[in-house]
């Protein structure tokens, strides 16, 4: 969800544009496969994060261009930030063991660890 929105921050994309987007983001650690990412789109649009700017037919074949939402860059600004606050644990934690100090009680922020 995370890097699917992300892909969308810049201009509208189609979803085969979104998967080469999320790979190249990823830098190719994430290659979201078509039918995935169609369930994935379905799900971010359900939830008002993604709406549908425009279609185009290429090649004779329909193209449907997503956008991000008011609500899907909300969405996406409160992940940056719960994602930046567990990386800031995280690196409090490392410098702690590598001075031989007790490591910071701070929790990570939200979600699965």
């Amino acid at each position: 969800m995370f890097l699917a929105l992300t892909a969308l921050v810049d201009e509208p994309r189609h979803g085969y544009g979104i998967a080469q987007e999320v790979n190249r983001l990823s830098e190719g650690r994430i290659q979201l496969k078509i039918g995935t990412l169609y369930g994935v789109l379905d799900r971010l649009s359900a939830d008002g994060l993604i709406a549908l700017d425009r279609e185009e037919v290429q090649q004779g074949r329909l193209r449907r261009y997503y956008r991000l939402t008011d609500k899907g860059v909300h969405t996406l600004q409160e992940e940056v930030a719960r994602l930046a606050a567990n990386v800031s644990a995280a690196t409090a934690r490392l410098r702690a063991r590598r001075s031989g100090g007790a490591a910071p009680t701070s929790a990570f922020a939200g979600g699965a660890a």
